[in-house]
């Protein structure tokens, strides 16, 4: 696929998702479905589902689609070749002790005085 065309994709598949994890199966149509079902065997997405009993005794299953976010950003991280890529620019944030974030934190602060994950230091 072309640069374009993931770029595409993802945010085809964003507009399910958002900032959620999950998105309930019956949002999808059939088209949809059949892109999920792509994606999951891509190792990209997978499912669970959930089961309610409802007043009338009856069990109702509820299916649910669910990002593979370690997954995804693996893959991300790689080139073509799938060589694993690293950024250097983020790297320094590696490179800031324990006592130094806690000092940052106390300064801002938070109160947790663990490093931020890489997703809060991009």
């Amino acid at each position: 696929m072309s640069d374009q065309e993931l770029k595409n994709l993802a945010e085809y598949l964003m507009s399910f998702f958002g900032y959620a994890d999950e998105v309930i199966d019956n949002r999808l149509t059939s088209e949809d479905r059949d892109v999920f079902y792509m994606l999951e065997e891509e190792g990209l997405l997978t499912t669970t589902q959930e089961e309610v009993l409802l007043k009338k005794g009856k069990l109702w299953r509820i299916h649910y689609w669910i990002l593979k976010k370690d997954q995804i950003i693996r893959l991300a991280s790689m080139d073509e070749a799938g060589a694993v890529v690293h950024d250097e620019a983020a790297e320094v944030y590696d490179q800031i002790s324990d006592e130094e974030w806690a000092r940052h934190r106390g300064a801002a602060g938070g109160d947790s005085g663990k490093q931020p994950g890489r997703d809060e230091t991009h």
